[in-house]
């Protein structure tokens, strides 16, 4: 078994804390971004990370500089979102789980960018932490089919879990089992952060590019000037002209994309059905206009 730092702070990066400590790991400290202010009240809320921590009764921390001298043996990086500097790698060995077939979608957002591109395969990589972004070598790595309905969610879950049980299995035989890494072949493709403009859909574009903006949650167009969120869509073979509402059914740029489930600004998620019934579009109304 292996002393570890563990650096995450989101839900899918959880399921590999909990599984190191179930198989054994010792974990010494994890580091996770500060508190932060969420709702009315703006009381501070830890990160799913340092939530699990505290439940496991983890020392937790913000510093990353705190990983040194921590008596760790290795650091285990998942889905941290910071940088560990130099001086830090120097002191600690670390890994990282990276959510894509290295090298392609290295950087921020590769479920993300895999989504949009049409990708039909992802997966999880185990690689070492070097100052390049993404560019270190790989230990392993898990496949998995994109389906063409699979959500982001759906998919972090479904990775989370592999990375999960690719960790533990890599590092049964403790830090030493890792065994030496192979360095990234193949041609890098680079997946920065989403751009919350990129949700705001484009009516233009064919119905299978809409539906992939869809699938990562939080699109929205616009129906008589208020937002209008669509939780939920699929791709027809035909539609009325861009952004044009045929029953629940919108035109694309190619094809029509057929709406499942629509939240209006200010109002609970409803099915599109029951929306097309009380908003009643009319044939001069058009989403996005």
């Amino acid at each position: 078994m292996a002393r570890l730092a563990y650096l995450g702070t989101p839900d899918l990066a959880v399921p590999p804390l909990r599984a190191l400590v179930d198989a054994g790991h010792e974990v010494v400290l994890v580091v996770t971004r500060p508190d932060r202010r969420r709702g009315r009240g703006s009381q501070l809320s830890p990160s799913p990370v340092k939530r699990a921590a505290t439940e496991l009764a983890i020392p937790v921390t913000e510093q990353v500089d705190d990983v040194v001298g921590a008596g760790a043996e290795l650091g285990v990086v998942v889905a941290f979102g910071r940088i560990i500097k130099p001086h830090v790698l120097a002191a600690l060995p670390m890994v990282n789980l990276h959510f894509s077939l290295l090298p392609r979608w290295r950087g921020a957002a590769p479920l993300e960018r895999a989504i949009l591109a049409g990708d039909t395969e992802t997966g999880v990589c185990l690689m070492a932490v070097e100052e390049g972004l993404d560019t270190g070598a790989v230990y392993d790595c898990r496949r998995l089919a994109i389906g063409e309905q699979d959500t982001l969610e759906d998919l972090r879950h479904q990775l989370s879990r592999m990375g999960a049980e690719l960790l533990v299995e890599r590092l049964a035989g403790g830090v030493a089992g890792l065994g030496l890494p192979v360095a990234q072949e193949g041609e890098a493709t680079y997946a920065p952060k989403l751009d919350p403009a990129e949700l705001r859909i484009d009516w233009s574009q064919d119905a299978a590019r809409i539906s992939r903006v869809v699938r990562l949650g939080g699109a929205w167009t616009t129906f008589r000037g208020r937002r209008l969120r669509i939780l939920q869509a699929r791709p027809v073979a035909d539609g009325p002209e861009p952004g044009r509402i045929a029953g629940v059914v919108v035109g694309a740029g190619a094809g029509g994309v057929e709406l499942v489930v629509v939240q209006p600004e200010g109002r609970a998620a409803m099915p599109a059905t029951e929306w097309a019934r009380g908003a009643r579009p009319g044939p001069d109304d058009v989403l996005g206009g």
